[in-house]
């Protein structure tokens, strides 16, 4: 006899669970393309000297080439952002998976400047569109207060795939040259591409959302718990959330208490993108400008970026369990520091120290707003939210090289550099409190929840 169709609450099911095998193989498919993600798009900057001599680029062509990348990750978060919350998660992050490893490794055949500008469009395209999208996915699988923890771990395998452009670079390129540097990293993104494919599941609480395919819904319940036998004829639904209503619009985004997290979380986003975009370009030179060595000035800023992923890894369980307020705790301890490095005379190994501290903390910010970008909106514009998040706050990472380059020959002494950079935690603290008023509304006391399961009336 059939068993009789019952009510699964999703929302209380995944978040009365502990982390578990079903988690942890997609925490570890998305930290891999996400790794790739980071690596495919720095490999244009340690290649460029590369690309220089063999292309005949100027200075100005290759500014030119790396905006364009930016400019692709704007517009591909915009545009993969919406495709996500439209078709589904697991499709878009295939596709564009997909799309950034033949991308990379079609760089290799670029002839030319308008080839290459091409490119690194397309590429920063699909590149921009992916990580919201993983973000998404991994929240909607995870209990809330292990959601920023996520986060942070994924993108870990963002800054180690940054980092490991380097090596990779000077390890292939003196004897397969710059192409060969590519075509290694397309190749490896296509290969994770084919582990998305086979292993990467579609979110459960998405398609709940939207009211689509109960039957995969309850396949996927089922991988994650098998004691739930959860049958397509049963109702799935989302305690926590209200139901969809068409298709997506902008106007979502700034509904109900969102009219007051959504900019806040923008101009919090693009103030600390602009802090790590300023000090990602211009920090070896400044320190080199102020006397120190090429390879000192190349360690420190390598030790503040490592530091900083570090720190934002330490944030993240009090993130979860503090909420927003949190986030604001780095920027509040960098801006003081910036502002001593940048205006306070010290003995120059104190000034190394202080700043790489100063500049560890800003890092370690940037984990933390981003680790809730995507956090609390509603699944099913979530991917929208962190997208839009993530895209906007590419306003900051364009403005950073301008900024550092007009702060740099304004004929200001080079170290108040950091003391200007101090604005950057500033408004990132005052946003992080404000996101965190907004989120302590929301917690209001409630009565317990229902438990997950209940008989259909």
């Amino acid at each position: 006899m059939a068993s009789t169709p019952r009510s699964i609450d999703i929302a209380s099911f995944i978040n009365n669970r502990k982390l578990g095998p079903f988690n942890y193989k997609l925490i570890v498919l998305s930290w891999l393309i996400t790794v790739f993600d980071g690596f495919d798009m720095m490999l244009i900057s340690f290649t460029a000297p590369w690309m220089r001599d063999d292309l005949g680029l100027s200075t100005h062509m290759l500014g030119n080439v790396f905006s364009a990348g930016l400019v692709g990750m704007m517009v591909g978060g915009f545009a993969l952002a919406y495709i996500g919350d439209k078709i589904g998660r697991r499709q878009t992050i295939i596709w564009a998976a997909f799309a950034f490893g033949i991308l990379t490794a079609a760089t290799s055949f670029a002839q030319n400047y308008e080839q290459l500008l091409v490119l690194r469009f397309l590429d920063g395209f699909a590149i921009g569109g992916m990580l919201p999208l993983a973000w998404a996915l991994n929240i909607e699988y995870v209990p809330a207060r292990y959601r920023s923890t996520v986060v942070t771990v994924i993108m870990m395998g963002y800054s180690i795939g940054s980092s490991l452009a380097g090596p990779v670079t000077v390890w292939l390129a003196p004897d397969y040259g710059w192409e060969g540097v590519f075509i290694f990293g397309g190749i490896g993104t296509i290969a994770c591409a084919f582990g998305l494919l086979l292993w990467l599941p579609e979110s459960v609480r998405f398609l709940a959302s939207k009211n689509l395919k109960p039957q995969v819904i309850a396949a996927t319940l089922n991988k994650i718990d098998p004691a739930l036998k959860a049958t397509p004829q049963d109702r799935f639904l989302l305690s926590d959330e209200k139901k969809d209503e068409g298709n997506f619009t902008v106007g979502k985004l700034f509904t109900g208490d969102l009219k007051w997290l959504t900019p806040l979380l923008w101009i919090g986003y693009i103030a600390s993108t602009l802090a790590v975009y300023f000090k990602a370009n211009w920090g070896p030179i400044v320190y080199e400008d102020l006397q120190f060595s090429r390879e000192t000035a190349a360690y420190v800023s390598s030790i503040g970026g490592v530091a900083g992923a570090v720190l934002g890894l330490l944030l993240m369980r009090f993130t979860d369990g503090k909420g927003p307020y949190a986030v604001a705790f780095y920027p509040a301890i960098a801006f003081p520091l910036l502002l001593l490095v940048g205006l306070v005379p010290m003995d120059p190994t104190v000034f190394l120290a202080v700043s790489v501290a100063a500049t560890s903390f800003v890092g370690g910010a940037h984990f933390g707003i981003l680790s809730i970008a995507g956090v609390f909106y509603p699944s099913s514009i979530r991917a929208n939210g962190a997208g839009w998040a993530t895209s906007i706050a590419k306003i900051g990472g364009i403005a950073g090289p301008i900024v550092g380059a007009y702060v740099l020959s304004s004929g200001l002494p080079i170290v108040r550099s950091f003391a200007i950079l101090a604005l950057c935690p500033a408004a990132l603290a005052l946003c992080a409190f404000g996101i965190g008023a907004i989120v302590k509304r929301r917690r209001a006391p409630t009565p317990p929840p229902a438990p997950h399961l209940a008989e259909a009336n």
